[in-house]
């Protein structure tokens, strides 16, 4: 089991990123092998089960540990730098297509509420969280954010292009700007388009009554497509945390997870 939910050459990769831990002169019980601690947060992610009912025949500890090493490696921001490490490598492969980008949002049910979460206004006013998710051309995450379910898209398109990381891996600077973004109407408007403009990015945001939906859905399914991909997670179908920064580590992990598939496929 736990080399199926996690492969060596996945926590090779994720190994590196993990901080140190210095044992404790007044000791105590033994702490939990890292890899053991990951094994358990995946499976929680995949399929959704709550932190006391995860089975202690996978080895992974209690339920209680596991969570604590996501919050302890969250603040560490080791979320963030495995997703980068796993973009750099697909970088070094000239995997990363910049061409084009796209950008969606979806909004999943957050019954338990917390920070983060809205009455959707689509889910007859039920408690909701919104991923914001911006891809490559190929439908690569390049970074995800949540929201409350009320807060509109067009919020987020700024915020989205700004936290793009920079991307090392081939000769020359890194890259981090995508040469077109695609949006649907949700997105558009005229500070939009003349903030891309300024940073070199060409808007390719639907407008009323102009472009066909069929036309720019040519390129922007694919972020559609990841969304889907991303809500095969159980644990991200439905919000069951009320912390917004424990969602994210989950969000995060996702994204790392389906940009690691790339990598088996590409690299």
């Amino acid at each position: 089991m736990a080399r199926a939910l996690l492969p060596e050459d996945l926590w090779s990769l994720i190994a590196a990123d993990l901080p140190a831990h210095r044992r404790s002169p007044k000791g105590g019980r033994p702490r939990i092998d890292d890899r053991a601690a990951l094994t358990g947060i995946l499976f929680v992610l995949k399929t959704g089960i709550p932190w006391e009912y995860l089975p202690r025949e996978l080895g992974c500890g209690s339920g209680m540990t596991c969570w604590r090493r996501l919050h302890e490696w969250m603040l560490a921001g080791v979320w963030q730098r495995i997703h980068e490490t796993i973009l750099r490598r697909l970088r070094e492969h000239d995997q990363i297509m910049w061409d084009r980008a796209s950008v969606d949002a979806a909004s999943v049910p957050a019954p338990a509420g917390g920070e983060h979460t809205g009455r959707n206004p689509t889910d007859r006013g039920k408690l909701g969280c919104k991923h914001h998710l911006l891809v490559d051309e190929r439908g690569l995450p390049l970074v995800a954010q949540i929201s409350g379910a009320q807060v509109h898209d067009s919020r987020f398109l700024i915020p989205l292009v700004e936290s793009v990381p920079a991307v090392k891996g081939l000769a020359g600077r890194a890259r981090k700007r995508p040469g077109k973004l695609h949006a649907d109407r949700a997105y558009a408007s005229r500070a939009h388009r003349a903030w891309l403009r300024r940073r070199g990015i060409a808007a390719r945001i639907a407008r009323y009554g102009v472009e066909s939906r069929e036309r720019l859905g040519r390129w922007r399914w694919v972020v559609e497509r990841t969304l889907g991909w991303l809500h095969r997670f159980r644990r991200l179908r439905i919000r069951h945390e009320r912390r917004a920064d424990i969602h994210q580590a989950f969000l995060s992990l996702a994204c790392s997870l389906i940009c690691w598939r790339y990598v088996e496929r590409f690299c």
